[in-house]
């Protein structure tokens, strides 16, 4: 095979192979990490500092400060989250994606088949779901060094090149023109772990004393403040059709890799030689590596105690150039707690749809009350706002159901998280049903509003004072739903039993006005239906108020 293409193959396919274990990698450790990635989370709603440490932790975990910032921003979508608290969990995320840097700059190529293969057998052999996750966790890393090690061996035959090394040498010489090719590269490949992964590697090379790094740490840098500002675009391009703050926080991203490339390019050879200082001793290709990876961490820590004390400055700075006004159209208002980029964070994304769940609820509660105002005034125009109200809640829990499929597929669940995703949808079918039988009570009252034969005062009367206890149930289901109050819950078993009396005593009141010539007989049958739909209203309260005891208390998530 032809020398060049041999290179390019080992480089790509080494490049591929960490990608992929970089990405199995993280969702295994986040599969892993199960309820403490929520009590990360929990730290985002905490001062500054909380935050800061929260977006490094994330970041940690997640092995991918694209992965934190897409949350971060998908949590300022929704209204999660201020602009502030956004910001310092950015720059946190800065600080935990350089453990990437610093896991590869171990040398560990004697043992990367071995652990390739107990990932294997841990996995293979396991039948807890955790273990098996730790297992992959481990393979998933013997794949990331095994791509490292196929792009080492096929970069030693550029290390002997002239054209190759000559050009090396301009870059080298040149500190722009170094971040200029670190953010194309970060640009194309979309990961700046990746880059930095093929940055190390490419160091490690010797130069023509077979000692020396073929680029030098002072070479390097400025290729390593490339790749911070390069990894930005996928915050931007996260940001696209979201709501301002959004997109302020991709622009905070932005600002925070670039002031820093702008303070410390001026600085290149006295930070190349503290850095030097900090590391471990030896020969440059053996020792340059962790260098690099120091570099990495030192940088975005200082930048990071730079820009703390200064988030005002940095909230006033984005919102000066992406200021407020205009008629950009707020395309997260309608559902705005979703978020399908964060569908491969489930912990995160479970966050949302419980807010939206809990959204829906009320959109419900408010149709319910209307439904009862409605049978009792027999307002035209009221009848046709809950009809579309209703169509609305149909909508919008279609959309909410689509999205936790979405979830399933996505195979990022835990069995837990599984668990809450079904128990969400149950909660959710009655949510909807519930908005279904108030369009089916407005529509039947509507139908009947302008005929010859009608629900009489007395059977309106009837008819809202059991909503009005299907009210009183409702509110109980979402309280437990909220809390996973018990005594709510037995609240609404008990006042289920009071609206079967009121049911039938509802149909006796009605036969007894038929014979009297008060109600039509004709009416018997719509009326009936409709103490059906409200008698499965109470259905579905109950049926609420177990789902949430049973399978999941949106409180877990909120």
């Amino acid at each position: 095979m032809n020398g060049t293409l041999e290179i390019l193959f080992g480089l790509f396919g080494g490049l591929a192979l960490f990608i992929f274990g970089m990405n199995m990698m993280s969702e295994c450790l986040q599969k892993a990490a199960g309820e403490k990635m929520k009590n990360i989370l929990a730290l985002l709603t905490k001062n500054p500092v909380m935050g800061v440490l929260a977006g490094a932790l994330t970041t940690a975990v997640l092995q991918s400060s694209s992965a934190t910032t897409v949350m971060a921003i998908g949590f300022v979508s929704a209204g999660l989250m201020n602009l502030p608290q956004a910001i310092s969990i950015i720059f946190g995320a800065n600080i935990g994606t350089t453990m990437t840097a610093q896991i590869i700059a171990f040398k560990i190529s004697d043992y990367i088949f071995l652990f390739i293969f107990a990932g294997f057998f841990i996995s293979f052999i396991s039948k807890s779901e955790k273990v098996k996750n730790i297992g992959q966790t481990v393979f998933a890393f013997g794949l990331l060094f095994l791509g490292i090690e196929t792009m080492g061996k096929v970069m030693k035959p550029l290390a002997s090149s002239p054209v190759f090394t000559d050009l090396i040498a301009r870059v080298a010489d040149v500190p722009i023109l170094g971040v200029a090719v670190g953010t194309l590269m970060t640009l194309v490949v979309q990961s700046s772990s990746a880059t930095i992964a093929v940055l190390q590697n490419f160091a490690s090379q010797p130069g023509a004393d077979g000692v020396s790094s073929i680029i030098g740490l002072a070479g390097a840098i400025p290729i390593l403040f490339g790749d911070n500002i390069g990894t930005t675009i996928t915050a931007f391009l996260a940001s696209i059709g979201q709501p301002k703050d959004a997109k302020r926080t991709a622009l905070a991203h932005c600002i925070f890799n670039i002031s820093g490339s702008l303070i410390f390019i001026w600085f290149v050879t006295p930070f190349a030689e503290f850095i030097k200082m900090i590391s471990s001793k030896g020969p440059e290709i053996e020792v340059i590596s962790r260098q690099i990876a120091n570099a990495h961490t030192i940088f975005n820590i200082v930048m990071t105690l730079l820009w703390t004390p200064l988030l005002g400055l940095m909230v006033k700075i984005v919102m000066r150039l992406i200021p407020e006004g205009g008629n950009e159209k707020d395309t997260a208002e309608e559902i705005p707690y979703l978020d399908e980029r964060l569908i491969a964070q489930p912990a995160a994304a479970l966050q949302l749809v419980a807010k939206e769940v809990l959204r829906l609820g009320d959109m419900v509660r408010e149709l319910l009350q209307d439904t009862s105002k409605a049978v009792r005034k027999e307002e035209k125009e009221l009848l046709d706002i809950i009809i579309k109200k209703g169509e609305t809640v149909c909508g919008h829990s279609g959309r909410i159901t689509d999205y936790l499929s979405n979830l399933f597929s996505s195979g990022a669940l835990t069995e837990e998280q599984a668990s809450q995703t079904a128990g969400m949808m149950y909660v959710l079918s009655d949510v909807e049903r519930m908005g279904v039988l108030c369009n089916a009570i407005a529509c039947s009252v509507g139908n009947k509003m302008d005929k010859k034969n009608k629900y009489s005062k007395d059977a309106r009367k009837d008819l809202e004072k059991s909503l009005n206890v299907i009210e009183e149930m409702y509110s109980d289901a979402l309280e437990v739903m909220t809390t996973g109050n018990e005594e709510s819950a037995e609240r609404i078993r008990k006042k289920k039993e009071k609206v079967l009396d009121l049911d039938i005593e509802m149909r006796k009141s009605h036969m007894d006005r038929v014979s009297k010539g008060k109600c039509s007989a004709k009416m018997t049958a719509p009326l009936n239906d409709v103490i059906h739909s409200v008698d499965r209203m109470g259905n579905c309260c109950v049926n609420i108020a177990d789902a949430a005891l049973s399978k999941v208390n949106l409180n877990m998530f909120i």
